[in-house]
């Protein structure tokens, strides 16, 4: 089929009386091109909708710019703009890319952040989160500011403010800002292709070497404090209401006696848990590997009892997005405020790697519960690491933690555990 025939092509001198009665199709577009301003063309849907637009050729590559609709246009106007429009076209110039450019060059931060998530479909739900909690906290103030205007020297005094309450928060603030610049910079072009990121203003806080240095977080829930810390869940359980309070105590038990990462938790299904081979899987991981575990005893009858109560195909329904748990927070400072015990989620990751430490589980099985690639070790290749040689060393960890977290008294303290950590 003929362009001809495909776009209903008909040439004709268009009037306000001509393009009136223009007739379109059933099923697709007609195009009348005028015969008095070549490259003006009136576009006719099936519906009867009538526009006028600019049809030319830029370099060999088709350019469509649409003027306005008739009658709220008239051919007169339509003319007019089209002759200006084509004298551009006429020099090399793109009027769609320029009308982009001149868009991009005022595009404000916020919807910098909007254009990043988009297109970073692959970001987790508590990634996003977490990014949304920064440009809240730290930028909001910034959100209408056109990216373009934001400098080095602000990018440099901000960051030295942000350090005033938290040199972590600081730093991770400026990470985020970082992405969205490096983003903008391959995303946003000016009319000749070029980016109008010329470079990065987060760049001067590494030529300055301001990053502020903040030590890795070394800190676990120390065995003489798991009393305490599982007697403010079951408190916190008892006597608060709402179904979200008790999910997260529940899910802070899940990470601790298994040391997931926090989103792996959060957001579990039920239709992860194989309560008859008693093991639970995560398929969504850091490494993108399955990550099969066997259920030690009481987390099989935890989760049993939330089953049997479930009105949600999440184990841990929440308030978040996606319909799970995203910010515990709240029950954690809940928790800390009781015990004095300052903790956090991946604190209960660590101490569940320290405890598997202490009690010499060998460390391919270690690497197996925590699903770490051994990809430099050769002999680890060789490894087939079956769910059930797991089974074992998770019963031992979590009888460990039980016993840790008998109810103590004044007369009972020496008769604890002795902490491995």
């Amino acid at each position: 089929m003929n362009q001809k025939n495909r776009f209903n092509f008909t040439k004709k001198t268009l009037t306000s009386s001509t393009v009136r009665t223009a007739p379109g199709t059933k099923d697709t577009r007609a195009y009348y091109y005028d015969t008095k301003l070549p490259g003006l063309v009136l576009s006719v849907t099936s519906a009867g909708t009538q526009s006028f637009m600019i049809y030319k050729k830029v370099k060999g590559k088709p350019v469509r710019h649409t003027l306005g609709r008739f009658p709220a246009m008239s051919v007169e106007q339509a003319r007019r703009m089209g002759q200006k429009i084509l004298g551009q076209i006429a020099t090399g110039v793109n009027p769609l890319q320029q009308k982009k450019a001149e868009r991009t060059k005022s595009v404000a931060l916020s919807e910098v952040f909007e254009d990043f998530l988009v297109a970073r479909k692959s970001l987790k739900p508590v990634t996003v989160h977490d990014y949304q909690r920064v440009m809240k906290d730290a930028f909001s103030d910034w959100h209408k500011k056109p990216i373009l205007e934001i400098t080095k020297d602000m990018v440099a005094k901000r960051h030295r403010q942000l350090g005033e309450r938290s040199h972590a928060r600081a730093n991770l603030a400026m990470r985020v800002l970082r992405a969205l610049f490096n983003f903008a910079a391959s995303e946003y072009e000016d009319e000749n292709g070029r980016s109008l990121i010329l470079e990065n203003p987060v760049s001067r806080i590494s030529h300055t070497r301001a990053w502020f240095r903040v030590e890795r977080r070394k800190s676990v829930i120390k065995a003489h404090e798991l009393s305490l810390w599982y007697q403010a869940i079951q408190t916190i359980k008892t006597t608060h209401e709402g179904y979200q309070c008790h999910a997260i105590c529940d899910c802070l038990l899940l990470i601790l006696f298994t040391g997931l990462r926090r989103s792996e938790a959060m957001s579990l299904r039920w239709e992860n848990i194989d309560f008859k081979s008693k093991t639970l899987t995560i398929t969504d991981t850091k490494n993108h590997e399955q990550h099969v575990l066997p259920l030690p005893d009481f987390l099989y009858h935890l989760l049993q009892k939330r089953y049997e109560e479930a009105s949600s195909a999440l184990v841990f329904p929440g308030d978040g997005k996606l319909g799970y748990i995203i910010e515990p927070r709240k029950t954690i400072q809940k928790i800390t405020q009781q015990t004095g015990i300052d903790f956090t989620l991946h604190d209960l990751r660590r101490t569940f790697i320290t405890i598997a430490e202490s009690l010499d589980i060998p460390a391919y099985a270690l690497k197996r519960l925590l699903n770490h690639k051994m990809t430099q070790d050769v002999t680890a290749g060789y490894i087939i690491t079956d769910v059930e040689r797991l089974r074992r060393p998770m019963q031992q960890i979590a009888e460990y933690l039980l016993k840790c977290m008998e109810p103590v008294d004044e007369h009972s303290i020496v008769q604890q555990p002795v902490a491995p950590f």
